[in-house]
């Protein structure tokens, strides 16, 4: 029995992208620690027989005290477990996470789940995120890119273990998504799934829902998720005129999946893979979005969706109106070639098993 340690900023990262991972190492007589900031989903990892400790991450901090507080935790939790690998997700983990595995020559796999807001910010703050990377991965035993764009800037940058790979992202459950039967169209509704923010398209979507309601008062534009500060007011405006239905913070998206006829997601992030995308494909939504890197993978332009300019409000409206004036049997076929496409492209499993080969030389020498 070997012991294998998941390094996340959040029990979601784990228990929504991950679980899969956990249960087979379960599943394959493995110990299984997960280190998080707290845990929302302590039945769930319990009744799996996980040990849980929490770790304290400011996600978005730049204090380096606090920060070195991170890296020495991980020091004292690694003496304790004494785990023979470790999975890191999220950049303060790989980096603390990885710098503290390093020192006490433990093996990591490091998992680049997206450049983050680092991508999209000053030049400056760009080279602080990639060396922060570079130093946190580059003892990885393997190092798991999202997405292709982020593979080739990260080996152009150094930000590389002693192996890599691509991944199809966090893939998709396809059991959990299943596809769904689409919904009648004398109504049609449309979903944006995400953090309410600048970089997730926010701005785009909602100018787009207020410019095809005029036209097409037989819509209805969704907004499900988190919402930054600088929304709050925008939202509820948008709400009290009727332009959009603002349902917070949700868990289970399926129900959402039910009701929609198609996922926009106009985000110019820096993704590693749009699970928004994956997940509403899989439940058989046509998926609009935006041409960056780990969305556009994610759609067949014009046969499992439409993929659009980044920032490119008038193109966006136009391409929400061509897909309306697209018959009902059209907009069902599209969601069906997006579930095929994820049936054979973005099944988690593959991911699954690319993880326990690359932990196979370490978690089963005991």
């Amino acid at each position: 029995m070997s012991r294998v340690a998941l390094l996340g900023n959040s029990d979601l990262v784990i228990y929504n992208f991950r679980r899969e991972i956990v249960e087979r190492l379960i599943q394959d007589g493995h110990e299984v620690y997960i280190l998080i900031p707290k845990l929302v989903h302590k039945e769930f990892f319990e009744g799996l027989g996980c040990k849980v400790y929490i770790t304290p991450i400011d996600r978005r901090g730049t204090n380096p005290i606090t920060d070195y507080k991170l890296y020495r935790l991980y020091i004292k939790l690694f003496k304790e477990i004494k785990p023979d690998i470790i999975y890191t997700y999220t950049i303060k983990c790989s980096v603390y996470g990885g710098m503290a595995a390093h020192k006490l020559h433990i093996p990591q796999i490091a998992n680049i789940t997206g450049l983050g807001s680092g991508a999209v910010r000053s030049r400056l703050f760009q080279l602080i995120y990639d060396n922060m990377y570079r130093i946190g991965v580059k003892h990885s035993v393997c190092t798991f890119y999202q997405n292709l764009a982020n593979e080739e800037y990260c080996l152009k940058h150094g930000i590389v273990g002693k192996k890599h790979r691509l991944l199809p992202g966090s893939g998709v459950n396809l059991e959990h998504f299943e596809l769904l039967p689409y919904p009648d169209d004398s109504e049609v509704h449309f979903l944006y799934v995400s953090r309410i923010m600048k970089e997730k398209g926010a701005d785009e979507y909602l100018e787009l829902a207020k410019a095809i309601h005029m036209d097409h008062p037989n819509t209805v534009f969704h907004v499900l998720g988190f919402c930054e500060e600088a929304y709050q007011d925008l939202l509820q405006k948008y709400s009290d005129e009727g332009i959009i239905v603002y349902h917070g913070m949700q868990d289970d998206m399926m129900a959402f999946q039910k009701i929609s006829h198609c996922t926009i997601h106009p985000s110019f992030y820096a993704e590693g893979m749009s699970n928004v995308c994956l997940e509403s494909s899989s439940a058989g939504r046509p998926v609009i979005t935006t041409n960056n890197p780990g969305c556009y993978e994610t759609v067949e332009h014009g046969v499992t969706g439409f993929v659009v300019p980044m920032k490119d409000t008038a193109c966006l409206i136009e391409t929400v109106r061509k897909f309306l004036d697209m018959s009902y049997e059209e907009k069902k076929q599209m969601g069906l070639a997006a579930r095929k496409r994820m049936e054979e492209m973005f099944d988690r499993n593959i991911v699954v098993e690319a993880y326990m080969s690359e932990s196979s030389e370490y978690i089963n020498k005991r």
